[in-house]
Order: structure tokens, then sequence, then C-alpha cells
């Protein structure tokens, strides 16, 4: 196991900590699925496994990596583990209580990697996760992304934390961060694939030593909004014509371009065929000229859009990148 994992390369974060350029995305992985999607996941050589309080799984996460570091599979030093901060916790008093409750569900001592998940606050509503007012909208309330990032800062002095960083932020809310802060955010993980290359966003962040994770690379045709007009990235015969000129997979493809492009990336499956599949891209490059083609392809197509939260002041998308 431990050849298979050396396999996937490492980038090296603005903090010399080092992050694999691969791992299990977690979203959407229902409770009674999850532990044996990364108990596979493991066998199969990920080290990386990305998850979050609202995905309301972690619990079943941490089972499965106490069984896996009590049989002797892997080392906790050889995980790199990944929590997000959701939209209730933002005011600063919330921030380590939150941290320290994922750990609690994950059964760690520390993460590897702790996320602002989204730029917009919600109210903290009788442990609501998604608090809302009569009339079915979200309930937001005003909190300075600074300041939730200085009780980050505060998690990473406590040895909470080895890293921060940001989730769904653009580059103005990105660079207010960097503007007011002791220790930079060394990722930022956003949506990303042909439909949605966000090129002008990865130039920003790497003029500014942060990295970008691509999370939906395969286009989240599981996202519970998806409706059966809307297009489908794995489906398009254009990237499917390329995957086959070099004998892999829809999916490899779109895995192997972000990782090409120096993007992390963390495409979800609890598959274990899949998760298998989705590994096994290291074996291949895409040429220049199919690199460009499939930047090409790129329409502004997000799926991930949240736009029953446009309303909010601190929506992200609502500017250029």
């Amino acid at each position: 196991m431990a050849s298979l994992a050396e396999k996937v390369p490492k980038v090296k974060l603005n903090n010399g900590h080092e992050m694999p350029v691969l791992g299990l995305g977690t979203w959407k992985s229902k409770p009674g699925e999850v532990t044996q999607a990364v108990k596979d996941a493991i066998d199969a050589g990920y080290r990386h496994f990305d998850c979050a309080f609202v995905y309301q799984n972690e619990a079943e996460v941490g089972q499965a990596l106490t069984e896996k570091m009590a049989s002797g599979d892997v080392k906790r030093e050889e995980l790199f583990i990944t929590s997000k901060l959701w939209n209730t916790f933002h005011s600063p008093e919330s921030v380590e209580p939150a941290l320290k409750k994922s750990l609690s569900l994950l059964g760690l001592d520390y993460l590897d990697l702790y996320l602002i998940h989204w730029p917009i606050s919600f109210i903290d509503k009788e442990g609501e996760l998604f608090p809302k007012d009569d009339n079915d909208k979200s309930l937001y309330k005003s909190v300075d992304h600074v300041d939730t990032w200085h009780a980050m800062e505060k998690c990473v002095e406590q040895g909470l934390v080895r890293s921060i960083g940001l989730s769904n932020f653009n580059s103005k809310q990105i660079q207010h961060v960097l503007d007011n802060c002791k220790i930079k955010p060394v990722v930022n993980q956003v949506e990303c694939h042909p439909y949605l290359n966000q090129k002008r966003l990865i130039d920003f962040c790497k003029e500014r030593d942060i990295h970008i994770t691509a999370y939906s690379p395969l286009g989240s045709p599981d996202r519970p909004w998806a409706k059966p007009e809307d297009p489908s990235l794995l489906a398009d015969p254009k990237i499917k014509a390329i995957a086959d000129n070099y004998k892999k997979s829809t999916a490899q493809l779109l895995i192997r371009y972000q990782v090409e492009r120096g993007v992390i990336v963390i495409p979800k499956s609890v598959t274990k065929t899949r998760i298998e599949q989705n590994f096994d891209i290291f074996d291949f490059q895409i040429g220049e000229s199919d690199m460009q083609y499939i930047d090409s392809l790129d329409c502004n197509g997000r799926f991930c859009h949240v736009t029953w939260n446009n309303d909010s002041p601190d929506f992200p998308f609502s500017i250029e990148f």
C-alpha cells in the first residue's frame, strides 16, 4: 500500500507543509457508505481526505481512519485530513469549538488543513445548519472574514491544525484576508472543471502563493439540485473522445487535467472500482494541444452555483472571479 501512495505527487504549501495532489472528496457520501469508501481509498493508495462538518458524516470517516490506523495499514503522519468551518460558526468565539467538534468526530488530535467553507455567514439558530425565516429565506449575519480568520490563526498556534485556508472565496475576499492576516491562507478550494476552468482565479492565487483545490472536478452529477436537462461533463462527447485517445475513462481524464495544471483535486466516490480508477491517473500525460482544447470548453458553467444565497452581501459569485 505504501508504494501505491508514493505515486501521488505532493505540492509544497506556503508554510512548508506538503499536501497530496489527489484526495478523496466526501461531500454527499452517505454515512452508511463513507466508512467503507475511506477504507477502500486507503487500500487504493489515497492518503488525502477532504471532509466538512456540514457533510454530517465526519464520525463515519473517523471510524474508517481509526480502524485503518489501529490495524497498522496507515500511520497518522501519512494522512492529510481537511475539514471546514461551517457558515453558522463564523463568529470568532465559535471557531475553536467548531474545529474541536470536527476533531472529536474524526477521532483526531489535529487537522492538516481547516478551511472557512464559504464566505457567507448564517446566524446560529438552535443548532440549525441552514437557518431560515418563515418565508424560507436564509438568515444571514455580518461577520468580517478577517475576524473569523484571526480565530483560525489561533487554532494553528494551539496546534489544533497545521494549515488554514479558504473555500469558495473570490479574489476580493481573498485579498481582504491577505491584507489583514498573520498566517497566509495556503489553499482556496473551489469548484473547478473544464466548464469552469477558473484560470483567472488560479493565476490570482498563484501570484500570492496560494494553491487551488478543485472540488466537483467531474461536474458533481449527483448534486441534489441537478435537473435532467443540465449539461453533463462526464457525458460530454468532446471530452470522451480525448479520453478514448488515451485509453482512459472520462473521469480519469478530468482528474489528470487538474493534476497537470498544478491543481489539487478531490473527486468523490463511494464505489470501490471508481475509487481505484480515479487513482489510476499517474501513468499518462495529456498533450499540450489537448490541454488547450479542454481549457477552451470553459463557459463559466458553474454546477454548485448556490443561487439561493445570492441575496447574501458575501455571495462570492457576483464578480468575475
